[in-house]
């Protein structure tokens, strides 16, 4: 295990900025809004030669009340409970408040490691104001800047000499990415949390509750793999909030760097337009997907509801019928082992390398039955094929009048290349090429 380091603070400290500038990268979202950060966000990073894992927490806020809140602020405690050790953040601007002294009596009894790290300090001139946080009794504070880089070296070397001696192990390469994609609350993290096992994401039935998309890595069966929650995915026109637009498109970004999407619906609602454009947007990255349908507790009794259901599918969701389905509920925990079986099978397509001697028998067959048509006097002639990648499985076919293939007949050979090649509840690519 890598040794964590968790970030903690009052809501709009500069928690998730500070995450950014150390990750290098924007995978939390910063907005001047409190409560912006409400899961826990991990990420690895290395500093200095020395390999570490840093989360980022939601806004710790003891006053409010409330279901939200409260699945709030003990995902913090959770991250403090994991913690090999803690930056705990304030507000230079601010100054010291009654939510930070109770954060800090909070880490005191967890008697874990904490560094003490006054924000938005941006120059050396601004630095006394971080002398007043003494008055909490802390024997060192750091004056940092997460916006503008200012004092960060400091902060993480005190950091680093601060980690405990834990073995580096090696990053797995090759493991399995799987995205819970759907429209709000149809119960994403509720099925995270049921696969996993523990409350590792905030669950609240009020629409919109994961903002960031999350990335937990995790073992089943001896298999690694990493899901991402993501945020759902509203109706263009019912965007509104700046920051939900950023969480729509940290979605459609986790989409397209998965291997295989989880489509989730909700079997009480049916199928939306939107479902339609979520598993559209699946077909289209060329991810693998499994169409899942939650709450199925909820209607499996119900002969009329799920006649209802499955004339809605037919409707909606006919350009994907190849994608495989399943009904679940993350609630009980129904089906959802079959699930991962479901998905093992996706993954097995989704990874098949075929040899190129068994491609072009199977070019030349298929090309035999039906040549393809006359477009503007020329006929297309096909001369070989190979495949260049998987995850899907891409394929080139050289051709003398690549842009003499007609649509439909490139759709008759993408049919026949998954009839043939066993790939028949996955997307594949074929590209032309002039020889």
């Amino acid at each position: 295990m890598l040794p964590i380091v968790t970030i903690v603070g009052r809501a709009n400290v500069g928690k998730s900025t500070l995450f950014n500038r150390l990750t290098k990268k924007r995978s939390a979202i910063v907005d001047d809004i409190p409560g912006v950060t409400r899961d826990r966000l991990y990420a690895s990073i290395e500093w200095d030669g020395r390999n570490l894992v840093l989360v980022d927490t939601g806004g710790f806020d003891p006053s409010q009340k409330g279901t939200m809140l409260n699945g709030v602020k003990r995902q913090v405690e959770m991250a403090i409970e994991e913690a090999d050790l803690i930056i705990l953040l304030f507000d230079g601007r601010a100054g010291p408040l009654l939510d930070d002294e109770e954060l800090l009596m909070l880490l005191r009894r967890s008697e874990k490691k904490v560094v003490y790290v006054v924000n938005k300090i941006d120059s050396p001139e601004q630095e006394h104001l971080s002398l007043e946080f003494y008055s909490l009794g802390m024997d060192k504070v750091f004056p940092i800047s997460s916006a503008h880089g200012y004092g960060i070296g400091s902060l993480m070397g005190q950091v680093i000499r601060d980690l405990p001696a834990i073995e580096q192990p090696h990053e797995e390469e090759d493991r399995m990415k799987i995205a819970i994609i759907g429209r709000p609350n149809v119960g994403k993290s509720s099925l995270i949390n049921r696969i996993i096992g523990a409350d590792r994401l905030v669950v609240s039935e009020l629409p919109g509750t994961t903002r960031d998309s999350v990335d937990i890595s995790f073992e089943r069966g001896g298999k690694s793999y990493l899901l991402i929650d993501t945020a759902g995915i509203r109706r263009r026109a019912r965007v509104k909030e700046r920051v939900e637009r950023f969480s729509i498109i940290k979605a459609l970004k986790a989409i397209n760097r998965c291997h295989i999407s989880i489509i989730l619906l909700d079997s009480l609602a049916g199928v939306y337009d939107q479902d339609a454009r979520i598993c559209g947007y699946g077909l289209e990255s060329g991810c693998g997907m499994v169409i899942a349908f939650n709450k199925w507790d909820l209607i499996k009794d119900n002969p009329s509801s799920i006649r209802s259901l499955e004339d809605s599918v037919d409707r909606q969701l006919r350009f994907v019928s190849f994608v495989p389905r399943i009904n679940i509920s993350a609630l009980t925990g129904e089906r959802v082992r079959g699930l991962f079986k479901l998905i093992d099978t996706v993954w097995a397509q989704y990874s098949l390398r075929v040899s190129t001697p068994a491609i072009n028998r199977a070019l030349e067959d298929i090309v035999k039955r039906h040549p393809p048509p006359s477009i503007g006097g020329r006929r297309p002639k096909f001369y070989y094929a190979t495949q260049v990648s998987v995850y899907p499985p891409t394929f080139i076919i050289f051709v003398n009048y690549p842009d003499s293939i007609h649509s439909s007949y490139e759709r008759y050979l993408v049919n026949q290349f998954r009839e043939q090649f066993g790939l028949n509840l996955i997307p594949i690519k074929i590209f032309f090429r002039r020889r």
